[in-house]
């Protein structure tokens, strides 16, 4: 007789993963899991105790798969170019794998994971990409609080494209709806005294190929 293969959290979220990517969150359950894995339900079950407790791990394994390498990335470049390689990522995830994107970015946790992330403050009171604003700080005499804007208005027209993006009727070329955040960005930046010169904007449309 065969040696019947263990199954492991890891294989249970790569399973669930791929259902959410393929269908949507309603497409996941402990019966779908079982079934793609060839397995009875009992190991899942066991593993995760509820699909509660299995949609928590499976948020931040997502995000994971959407982002995880984004950080490592940015650690090479400069501020202007980290931030424009998030905003990038950020509109791929929502064209590539859109009900990942929507799952993430888009449906209230509240709902599909029990909990709210990042707790119960207003998104506005949250210092959007924290990380970003300290890299421009880092490299620019500019105050704190105008740089704090300037990523806030950012971010909040990338999200609002991205979120577009996720549905067929309303989606652009990939490549388009880049070029228009990073278009944005920097007329945001040329507020701020940040110049772009042509060099700089050819670097940076290297970032879309």
């Amino acid at each position: 007789m065969g040696r019947k293969t263990q199954i492991t959290r890891e294989m249970i979220l790569n399973a669930a993963y791929e259902l959410l990517d393929e269908s949507g969150i309603g497409a996941v359950a402990i019966k779908t899991i079982a079934a793609r894995l060839g397995c009875s339900t009992q190991p899942v079950s066991w593993q995760f105790g509820s699909m509660t407790e299995l949609k928590k791990e499976l948020y931040f394994h997502s995000v994971k798969m959407l982002y995880g390498a984004l950080e490592e990335d940015m650690k090479s470049k400069d501020a202007v170019d980290a931030f424009f390689l998030s905003g990038i990522r950020y509109i791929s995830g929502a064209c590539d794998h859109p009900n990942v994107f929507k799952f993430v970015n888009v449906d209230d946790p509240r709902v599909t994971i029990g909990e709210r992330i990042g707790g119960e403050a207003s998104i506005f009171s949250i210092q959007f990409d924290a990380e970003a604003v300290k890299m421009f700080e880092s490299e620019y005499d500019i105050p704190s609080k105008k740089i704090g804007e300037m990523v806030r208005d950012t971010v909040i027209y990338t999200h609002g494209l991205a979120v577009m993006m996720m549905f067929d009727n309303y989606r652009l070329p990939k490549k388009e709806a880049c070029k228009m955040v990073l278009d944005m960005g920097i007329m945001q930046m040329q507020n701020l005294g940040i110049e772009i010169d042509k060099k700089k904007r050819s670097k940076l449309l290297k970032l879309l190929e």
